[in-house]
């Protein structure tokens, strides 16, 4: 009987609680609307996007997470740059190998005779 007299007083204070709270928070009125928060792509267009450009993004939080369309958006910007950057490594490194390769041709020209040497000074004596 005290078990069952305890849960009475304790529903009575919860419904007066709920109660209380519904009427008293009339007076503020309803919330006013705020303008979803809209994703601003912080990579820079610029330049080439480098890893405190990556580490800054912040995407803003909606109910059930991310907006998948602004997270798909940044991952393609950065897979568009990285296929970028691993093509031109391919392409330095091709040339790389063709300029080593080329002084062990027959027909390269010696070391001391190519153009990005100083000329000797002639001999005025």
């Amino acid at each position: 009987m005290v078990m069952f007299l305890f849960l009475v007083v304790a529903l009575a204070v919860v419904v007066a609680a709920v109660t209380l709270s519904v009427v008293g928070g009339g007076e503020s009125g309803p919330l006013p609307e705020v303008a979803p928060e809209r994703f601003e792509d912080p990579l820079p267009p610029d330049r080439p996007v480098n890893r405190a450009d990556v580490e800054s993004i912040r995407f803003p939080l909606v109910p059930r997470g991310y907006r998948m369309a602004d997270v798909d958006d940044a991952l393609s910007r950065l897979g568009a740059e990285l296929a970028e950057r691993d093509a031109r490594i391919t392409d330095l490194e091709s040339a790389l190998a063709g300029v080593q390769a080329a002084p062990h041709s027959p027909h390269a020209p010696h070391a001391s005779h190519t153009s990005l040497d100083k000329p000797e000074p002639e001999d005025r004596s």
